[in-house]
C-alpha cells in the first residue's frame, strides 16, 4: 500500500498511529540523536539572515526596475570600482563568475553600463549615466534592508557586529582552501 506521511508518498501498512508502518529498514522516521543544533549553528543563522535580505531585495527590484539583486551587486560594484572586469567584479562580491556574466549582459543591454577594451582582451566595464541614475535608484531598496535587519539594535552594537563579520570575512579563504572531504573516502 502507497500512503503520504508528512506530505511524502512512502510504502507501508497504514494504521490508527501517526506514522506510517514502513517495512523498510533504510527509512529514518525519527531525529537522530546527533544533530547540530539549527538555533545556535551560526553558518545557519547568517544563511537565512542573507535569504531573507535578498529575497526581499529581489523582489521589489523587479518589480520596480525589472533587474535583480545580481544586476544590482553588478551595478553597486561598479560605482565603487569603475572600469573593473567581470572576474573582479565576481571576486568583489563574491558571486559565480557565470552570474556575473549574464548580469553584465543585461546592464549592457538595457544601456546600464558600457564595455571598453582593455590590455590583453580584457573588458572593462563602466556605468552610464543611465546605469548611475539606476544605482542611485535601486540603492534605498538595500539600504532599506539593512535598515530592518540592524532595527533594534545600538550603534555600539552594529559597530561591533560589522567588526566581528569583517572578522569572519577575513577567514574565508579558508574555506575553499579547505581539503576536499570527497578524497578521503
Amino acid at each position: 500500500m502507497i500512503g503520504r506521511w508528512n506530505g511524502v508518498r512512502m510504502p507501508g501498512d497504514w494504521g490508527t498511529g501517526s506514522a506510517p508502518f514502513v517495512r523498510s529498514a533504510e527509512i529514518i522516521t525519527e531525529p537522530l540523536a546527533d544533530v547540530i543544533d539549527s538555533d545556535e549553528f551560526t553558518p545557519r543563522l547568517l544563511h537565512l539572515i542573507s535569504n531573507a535580505l535578498v529575497w526581499r531585495e529581489s523582489r521589489l527590484l523587479r518589480r520596480s526596475f525589472n533587474l535583480g539583486t545580481n544586476d544590482w551587486r553588478v551595478l553597486s560594484a561598479l560605482s565603487i570600482r569603475p572600469g573593473a572586469t567581470s572576474m573582479q567584479i565576481s571576486e568583489f562580491v563574491a558571486m559565480n563568475k557565470a552570474v556575473v556574466s549574464k548580469s553584465v549582459n543585461t546592464l549592457i543591454a538595457r544601456g546600464l553600463i558600457v564595455p571598453a577594451d582593455g590590455a590583453r582582451g580584457s573588458r572593462h566595464l563602466y556605468l552610464t549615466r543611465a546605469g548611475a541614475d539606476m544605482h542611485d535608484q535601486m540603492k534605498p531598496i538595500s539600504l532599506q534592508g539593512q535598515e530592518i535587519v540592524l532595527s533594534g539594535l545600538t550603534s555600539d552594537e552594529v559597530t561591533q557586529l560589522n567588526e566581528l563579520l569583517r572578522r569572519l570575512l577575513q577567514r574565508t579563504p579558508r574555506l575553499s582552501n579547505a581539503p576536499d572531504a570527497s578524497r578521503d573516502e
